[in-house]
């Protein structure tokens, strides 16, 4: 049993949990705790690092020589391996953006911790990694930046209907082409200086006008070619052509936008933002965001753990908001996402899925308060793009929306009696990660509900047998099992036969292993680690999550950069034939994967 706040901690973080008892009660007392105010330089990079930092409370950024914002850590998250694991030397900065309380393991400690216990030695030697990859927009290619399908007209189209044209769509230019090929380029520049300036009459052709034959370049050239040219001719618009003909543009305004655009940056604004249609004006640059990240090739895990930062940023604004507006809540409450909110793996394509957790405390008369809350909030997500889940599985529902001794019985009746809506709801509220409020609510009851399930070898095979009514699509002779009708045939679903499966393998993994932690991939390196699935397997499975969920994400910026909403349907025509082979052989592990856990041989222990 934990002997201080420390040991308790650490006994609910990862690797630590997985250490024998004396031995995380000694790394527990070598630590020490200290708080940090909002803006503490925590340390420098270049400077000495003399111990591993675990956050308890509050958020530090990890950032490089640039002030570029690497990594948001939270409650749970560790910094400083990098540095005591190679020179001793910190390679980054590290900065409390908000009042954080963290515990210091001393370096000595942690060297010994690593040498001794492979599970923690495996843990931090992997994450080293993550925290070293930054995008760089230069050596982007302009297919990944460029503006597709960019407004035209014939060279001999009047000014004052090019003039129009360029103002009605709020563009800076407008390409004269003749079938898709380049002629000429006008400008807002050009207008002034050489149409207003000379007099020239509204009439005048626009190939009187244009600079006629701009330079232009391929859509593999780097961003960077772009910069050079643009610095070098002093230009501020690139066509991209591609054998001969016109695919898109590239502008000054676009190369700011995009270097403006980061998590960090849209979470400042939105931590500022007076209301939900402020917040909605932030989110609407989430999918500029993805493009951005997919294409500086960022992990998926990555990638959607920044997206999800961003929802929990504008849930945490909302609930600031409505308490401004309702006062101080009557008793001690939680909010909690669950779904893909809830693991940390948010794309382009989000609804909201959450609930309330409040004090034992709560009488029946204080729930017209939490109900005005509850609405305020998902109100506000649903005007920010989060909308609403079709199954009514949010705050709103009276249902979602008990006192936490409710919730323990929604639980235990659920292990005890295992039926499939009992299946179904389980799988959901597995996934739940608390957002804003009163977190104590929640610890107690994951831990108990987790050692409860996992001793019902019932509940345990009824979960098995529920995560396998996904499947992957595989069909015959190396095919795909494609919608065979309606809006998306042809395609396969990326969400519920690509990642989904994988989903639901890791939730029994945790389950198996009683880990805490709700995100996929975590759960899936921590079941390896536990024993609650194989080495062999469990790497096979991480290998094929990560080609299907960078797919998914590549597919859903080329959406994006067509000017389409992004969707998880994606057609294996819009592959290469590398692509589809290893797309297949992807999902035929997570069908091996499936059959090893409904058998129990081998993988699940």
């Amino acid at each position: 049993m934990p002997n201080s706040p420390i040991d308790a901690l650490l006994a609910q973080t990862h690797p630590y949990d997985a250490l024998p008892e004396a031995d995380r009660q000694a790394v527990a007392q070598a630590a020490t705790v200290s708080d940090y105010e909002a803006g503490a330089l925590i340390y420098r990079l270049g400077t000495p690092v003399t111990a591993l930092c675990l956050i308890e409370t509050g958020r530090v950024d990890i950032t490089d020589e640039h002030g570029e914002v690497l990594s948001m850590l939270g409650p749970g998250n560790s910094f400083g391996e990098r540095g005591l694991m190679r020179d001793g030397i910190a390679p980054v900065n590290a900065v409390a953006v908000e009042a954080a309380r963290v515990v210091a393991i001393p370096a000595n400690t942690f060297q010994t911790l690593i040498a001794d216990h492979p599970v923690a030695r495996r843990f931090f030697d992997r994450s080293r990694p993550q925290t070293t990859r930054r995008q760089d927009i230069t050596t982007m290619a302009l297919a990944d930046l460029m503006t597709p399908n960019p407004m035209t007209c014939p060279p001999a189209t009047p000014l004052i209907d090019a003039a129009r044209a360029m103002r009605e769509k709020h563009v800076s230019c407008i390409i004269a082409a003749e079938d898709d090929v380049v002629r000429g380029i006008l400008t807002t520049g050009d207008i002034t200086s050489r149409a207003v300036a000379e007099g020239l009459s509204a009439d005048t052709p626009v190939a009187q006008i244009m600079t006629a034959d701009p330079i232009t370049l391929p859509p593999t050239a780097l961003v960077a070619d772009v910069l050079h040219t643009m610095v070098e001719r002093g230009i501020t618009h690139m066509p991209v052509v591609k054998a001969g003909k016109l695919v898109g543009i590239l502008t000054q305004t676009d190369l700011t936008r995009f270097q403006a655009t980061s998590s960090a940056g849209l979470i400042q604004e939105i931590a500022r933002a007076p209301d939900a249609a402020a917040i909605a004006k932030v989110t609407a640059k989430i999918p500029e965001l993805l493009v951005q990240l997919v294409g500086a090739q960022n992990p998926h895990q990555v990638v959607t753990r920044l997206i999800t930062d961003i929802g929990d940023a504008a849930t945490r604004r909302l609930l600031t908001l409505a308490e401004a507006e309702l006062g101080v809540p009557p008793v001690p409450y939680l909010w909690l996402a669950c779904g893909s909110q809830g693991r940390q793996e948010q794309t382009g394509v989000s609804d909201q899925d959450n609930c309330l957790m409040l004090s034992d405390d709560f009488a029946p008369e204080h729930d017209a308060y939490f109900a005005a809350l509850a609405k305020y909030v998902s109100d506000g997500l649903d005007v920010a793009g989060y909308f609403y889940c079709p199954g009514d599985m949010m705050a709103t529902n009276p249902k979602w929306r008990q006192p936490l001794h409710v919730w323990r019985e929604y639980f235990a009746g659920w292990i005890a009696r295992p039926d499939p809506e009992a299946q179904m709801l389980a799988s959901v509220m597995f996934d739940l990660r608390p957002i804003g409020g009163d977190a104590r609510l929640f610890d107690g009851l994951q831990a108990s509900t987790l050692e409860a399930a996992a001793k019902n070898s019932i509940f345990v095979a009824h979960m098995v047998s529920n995560s396998l009514k996904h499947q992957p699509p595989l069909g015959l002779f190396r095919g795909f099992a494609t919608a065979r009708s309606g809006e998306h045939k042809n395609t396969v679903d990326m969400k519920h036969a690509g990642v989904v499966p994988i989903v639901d393998l890791g939730r029994i993994y945790a389950l198996t292993g009683k880990l805490t932690q709700a995100n996929t991939r975590v759960r899936i390196v921590g079941g390896i680690e536990a024993g609650a699935v194989s080495g062999p397997g469990g790497r096979d499975l991480l290998d094929a999550y990560d080609l299907i969920a960078e797919m998914r994400l590549e597919h859903q910026a080329a959406q994006i950069k067509r000017g389409e909403a992004p969707s998880n349907f994606m057609p294996p025509a819009s592959l290469s034939d590398f692509e589809r082979s290893h797309l297949r052989d992807a999902f035929v592990v997570v069908k091996t994967m499936q059959s090893a856990a409904a058998s129990g041989r081998g993988y699940l222990s």
